[in-house]
């Protein structure tokens, strides 16, 4: 039995679980990495989220994505390709690592900056995040945590999320916070 999408308040050890995790990434791709960031809901403090951390490898080119592909197939990752989205690799986690979503994005792209630019928008403006919160846990118990359900959710909260995005790059072109 499948049961409902779990949304919970923020919880401040999720950047520890990113810490731990990029830890255990670095050595594997800290020469071809610019950084690893932690994104989505979960690196933004009091923001309710999936208690699963986002994480995206930056880099600085293109050409750099089959190495780094190739290290983290070797670590245990599976590559998921762009998931319909350009400039971006999707990974699936190791079956024995913490749950998590990575990404590899290069530096200045849309994925990248959509990610960074909602982020840092977000945590500097507690009046959206508890806005985003709401509409996340009223949809999560509208939805069964299967993969249709999932995608449902995600479909159903991504007129706000694109709202949001659109403030933030607002905000970066008048050098707002």
């Amino acid at each position: 039995m499948t049961g409902m999408i779990v949304v919970g308040d923020y919880d401040p050890r999720w950047a520890e679980r990113f810490e731990d995790l990029r830890q255990r990434l670095a050595p594997h791709v800290a020469d071809l990495a610019l950084s690893i960031e932690h994104v989505g809901s979960t690196a933004v403090p009091g923001c309710a989220a999936k208690p699963i951390i986002d994480l995206d490898i930056v880099v600085a080119e293109d050409a750099t994505m089959p190495e780094l592909i190739s290290r983290l197939t070797g670590q245990g990752y599976r590559h998921e390709g762009d998931l319909g989205i350009l400039g971006r690799e999707a990974f699936q986690a190791p079956p024995a690592a913490p749950e998590h979503h990575l990404y590899s994005v290069i530096v200045g792209s849309k994925p990248h900056l959509d990610h960074i630019l909602l982020r840092d928008y977000l945590r500097q403006r507690p009046d959206e995040v508890r806005r985003y919160s709401a509409l996340k846990v009223a949809l999560a118990q509208q939805f069964r945590a299967d993969s249709q359900g999932r995608r449902d959710y995600s479909t159903a909260k991504s007129a706000l999320v694109e709202e949001l995005v659109a403030k933030s790059y607002a905000a970066r072109a008048t050098g707002e916070p």
